[in-house]
């Protein structure tokens, strides 16, 4: 059974049931109306004719002016004695009781009764009154006296038939609107199915599903996070041809190199050790190319490993400048700008090693005779570290993509001349800071040098040595 159906029988069934007790209800209601009024007639009815009933020496009841008598139209009554004999009926042709069970009860009773006489079946109200004689409560006879139900019943039946059929009716209606409306509802779902079928055919996450109705409704809710899923999936297949490509393009050339020697060695009859050298410098790249990798592969899913700590940020930096002394060769200016004490919780090492890459990579960018000046200082609740070099700055349409993995998007910054860069370091410090709770930002004009912005959260009490798996962070590049 469709969705749609479904919906159509839910509705249908929900209007039938609410109908269903509002009938009972009206039909209860009406019913006990007209009893009530039954019932007040028979009970006046009884005490019209109980002034006029009388018990003789003998005990032998009897009728006062029975001829006065003015009942309502449609009345009957009748008085028994004691051995159920007839001493008076309004009616002569029906000599039977009017309640034959009723008549045996020694309190005054309302019941229901089926009269067959010869004037016909008659469905009659009956109230039944016994009449008690002397302190012991001796019963005397009864008073009975009905009222026919053939106009109530009638009315009953109508109002019977009113209610099933404009239930019926109702529910017909409700149904076919419930399909109908259900059916533009649940429209635009068949176009998301038609379009994730043709995605899975073609494999084609370039199309979305297009919707007029409004945006803020649930299946516009829906589509629009169907679009959006498809958005991202499109980007990370991207990402992941992109990548592949590549590491295949970075594991290529190591290869090559190697493979190039090996034949040469070969050729040779024996061991070159320049030729040693060159393997043994491109193994290295393959080693740390595919550390880099897993070490993203880890900050990615949320499963690197820290050594959290207290650590001194401002003595951290000044250690790390001083090993990049050694590589501006005298050629640049790499300065200390302000400085103040920091405290963070975090991996000493991971954080060393964001600062030798962000440094090393001003120095390598930064023209002879530049500058690259490193600042660290507090801002609020957050420690934050700006390194900034005199280079030729990143393309604006650049700076969205320096995150991702193997991204060069400049000639300028190109790989490094001894084999180093992969296109990895900025990635793997952005994954560092982002599983320490904090925040990398870059801001560079063409010409005019880049500052790379560093913020981590200053350390509190609760800031304890241990060994955790980081929290995974945003999985989007930035």
């Amino acid at each position: 059974m469709s969705l749609r159906t479904r919906l159509a029988v839910l509705y249908t069934s929900i209007v039938g049931g609410i109908l269903f007790l509002f009938g009972t209800a009206v039909y209860g209601a009406v019913s006990f109306s007209l009893i009530s009024q039954v019932d007040g007639l028979l009970q006046n009815t009884v005490e019209q004719i109980w002034p006029n009933i009388y018990v003789d020496s003998q005990g032998i009841l009897g009728v006062r002016n029975s001829p006065d008598l003015e009942l309502a139209p449609g009345l009957l009554f009748q008085i028994w004695g004691r051995q159920e004999q007839l001493i008076y009926t309004n009616t002569p042709q029906i000599i039977t009781p009017l309640d034959s069970i009723g008549i045996e009860y020694s309190e005054p009773v309302f019941r229901y009764s089926t009269l067959n006489s010869t004037i016909g079946s008659v469905h009659l109200r009956v109230i039944t009154v016994p009449m008690v004689i002397g302190a012991g409560g001796r019963k005397a006879g009864s008073l009975q006296v009905a009222s026919s139900l053939a106009v109530i019943d009638t009315t009953q039946l109508a109002l019977l038939w009113v209610l099933v059929v404009g239930s019926v009716s109702a529910m017909g209606i409700a149904g076919i609107a419930g399909w109908m409306s259900t059916r533009q509802a649940l429209a635009p779902l068949e176009g998301v199915t038609q379009v994730a079928t043709q995605i899975t055919k073609a494999d084609d996450l370039s199309r979305r599903i297009p919707y007029q109705g409004p945006s803020d409704d649930e299946v516009g809710q829906l589509i629009q996070a169907f679009n959006q899923t498809l958005g991202r999936l499109e980007n990370l297949f991207n990402t992941q041809r992109r990548f592949l490509a590549d590491v295949g393009h970075e594991l290529r050339t190591p290869l090559t190199v190697i493979r190039g020697n090996v034949d040469l060695m070969r050729r040779m009859g024996g061991i070159d050790t320049e030729s040693m050298d060159s393997i043994e410098n491109e193994v290295d790249r393959l080693t740390r190319l595919v550390g880099d990798l897993l070490l993203l592969a880890q900050a990615e899913s949320g499963k690197l490993p820290l050594n959290i700590r207290l650590v001194e940020l401002d003595t951290l930096l000044l250690d790390v400048m001083q090993q990049m002394r050694v590589l501006t060769h005298n050629r640049l200016n790499l300065k200390l700008g302000e400085i103040d004490q920091v405290l963070v919780c975090g991996d000493q090492d991971r954080l060393k090693q964001v600062f030798v890459n962000l440094i090393g990579n001003a120095i390598q960018y930064t023209p002879e005779g530049g500058d690259v000046v490193v600042s660290i200082g507090k801002v609020g609740e957050r420690g934050r570290v700006v390194i900034t070099d005199t280079g030729q700055g990143i393309p604006q349409e650049d700076l969205p993509h320096i995150f991702e993995r193997f991204y060069r998007g400049s000639k300028s910054r190109t790989r490094q001349k001894d084999g180093k860069g992969y296109g990895l370091g900025l990635s793997i410090a952005y994954w560092i800071i982002r599983n320490h709770r904090g925040q990398i930002d870059v801001d560079s004009q063409p010409g005019m040098g880049t500052s790379f912005y560093v913020w981590l959260p200053l350390a509190h009490d609760d800031c304890v040595t241990s060994t955790t798996e980081a929290a995974q962070g945003d999985t989007n590049n930035k």
